[in-house]
């Protein structure tokens, strides 16, 4: 909820037509902050949140999508007017989602009539400005190779926090640093700068990717490589901090990780280039595995200290869903995590909060057609699935439901194959990134005990701390 210039009104999103539990669609409404009814501003024609009040009370910035199942589509920052609901987009010539995820906060209108927002770019997150009359167009305030996590404008000041992939988020006013509340937490970790290149697809998609290598890296040695897939689909990897990544590089492996097809942070085609065939696409599991494969190709020929014959694969939701996936089509890698996946589009139909949504990606209900629903779940290839799987899941997820993972890890065991399943009690889809601390422990210890056991045999095991002490032969922290 957002207050007006005067304290008189409050704005809120809300989504209350008839269908409000089917419709992908929400509206703005302002209502008065003594009580009464509200009032709604727009009228069901896309997705609106976010709302900001303009300094004179007469308009409200806010994140617009379109609605409905053409997704995804880049969330746009537009103005609309209290009197009339008229809306006017701001953005669309960026060609950039101005939805980041993580959501970092609302739209902030200047003194002037500009508009600070934030922008997903190439595996950053930038800082922009726009004038609300739409007059020019949008401008980068703040740019380079991170990733905006919080701004403000007051007094004709602007300031914003941002994080690396070596740093914790911190304060700045323009270039000029504010704070230093991450040095205790750098002061005695090694912590290892990605090194970003370009993979070739198989149909010349240049797919953008990083590298990170292992903590006290010595080039005469070949590494383990960890290959990580990001959820989503429509998020993207970049240039912040992420614990992930140090961990498994303070643990001796290279970690790679890329944008491929289906994205955010790069055109919408990018991005809703893996919808599935009756929206005019290939779907998932097509060119998204073509992007990621190239990625590790492109890592082999490139970085030498790479070992072709110790690869394993990661990933959570999405992420899951591909390493699931690549598994069931492939036997290059020697181990693989799947986590907190959705394995099974049939019964995620269902169980999931959000299954039925998926209309958005595969172009039609499941009872329009249970073939293509079929044809894309990793459950349907399980029998082909050889590699060592590890299965990952919260009992209390309710985007991808435990029983995504135990329908894969039933197949699996009946089939005698090399699977193990490790469910987190009281735990939701955000265990990784917000789960309780005891618990993300000992996830990083299961993932790094498997991995260790197929990518390293006859290896010290190293420990799960963050960029603990030069991680060479560490010991695991309690």
């Amino acid at each position: 909820p957002a207050w007006s210039p005067d304290g008189s009104r409050i704005a809120f999103v809300s989504a209350r037509g008839q269908d409000w539990d089917v419709d992908l669609s929400s509206d703005l409404y302002v209502v008065d902050a003594g009580g009464g009814d509200p009032s709604p501003v727009t009228r069901g024609d896309g997705l609106y949140d976010a709302p900001a009040w303009s300094p004179d009370g007469e308009r409200l910035a806010c994140r617009w999508a379109p609605g409905g199942f053409d997704y995804p589509r880049h969330v746009q920052i537009a103005v609309v007017g209290l009197e009339d609901g008229a809306r006017l987009v701001l953005t669309a010539s960026l060609d950039r989602n101005c939805g980041p995820y993580p959501d970092i906060r609302d739209p902030v209108w200047e003194e002037d009539g500009g508009i600070l927002f934030d922008v997903e770019d190439s595996g950053n997150t930038h800082l922009y400005r726009v004038a609300a009359d739409g007059t020019a167009e949008p401008d980068l305030v703040v740019g380079g190779e991170l990733a905006v996590t919080g701004y403000d404008s007051a007094a004709g000041r602007r300031v914003h926090a941002a994080t690396t992939p070596t740093a914790l988020p911190e304060l700045f006013e323009a270039e000029r640093q504010l704070t230093e509340v991450g040095r205790a937490f750098r002061e005695g970790r090694q912590l290892v700068e990605p090194e970003r290149f370009v993979a070739v697809s198989a149909d010349g998609s240049e797919v953008d990717a990083w590298m990170v290598r292992p903590a006290d890296f010595d080039p005469a040695r070949r590494y383990p490589v960890l290959l990580s897939i990001h959820g989503g689909p429509f998020t993207q990897y970049g240039n912040r901090f992420l614990d992930e990544f140090q961990v498994y590089a303070g643990a001796g492996y290279v970690v790679l990780y890329s944008n491929p097809r289906g994205s955010s942070g790069y055109s919408e085609a990018w991005g809703r280039a893996i919808r599935g065939p009756v929206e005019g696409g290939p779907g998932w599991g097509t060119v998204d595995v073509e992007d990621v494969l190239a990625v590790v190709d492109e890592a082999l020929r490139r970085f030498s200290f790479c070992d072709p014959d110790r690869l394993g694969v990661l990933g959570g939701s999405y992420g899951g869903y591909l390493t699931s996936w690549i598994v069931g089509h492939s036997d290059r890698f020697r181990a693989a995590c799947s986590e907190r996946a959705v394995n099974s589009l049939v019964s995620e139909y269902g169980s999931s909060d959000i299954g039925w949504s998926f209309k958005g990606q595969i172009g039609a209900f499941l009872f329009e057609d249970v073939d293509a629903y079929l044809h894309h779940s990793p459950a349907t290839y399980a029998p082909s699935i050889r590699t060592p799987l590890l299965i990952m899941h919260s009992e209390e997820d309710l985007r991808c439901s435990i029983e995504q993972a135990e329908q894969l890890f039933t197949t699996l065991r009946l089939l005698r194959r090399e699977v193990e399943l490790v469910r987190f009690p009281a735990e939701s889809h955000e265990l990784s990134r917000s789960g309780s601390p005891v618990h993300r422990q000992m996830r990083f210890d299961a993932i790094l005990e498997w991995f260790a056991r197929y990518l390293r045999p006859g290896e010290a095991l190293t420990g799960s701390g963050v960029g603990a002490e030069s991680r060479a032969g560490g010991t695991p922290p309690a």
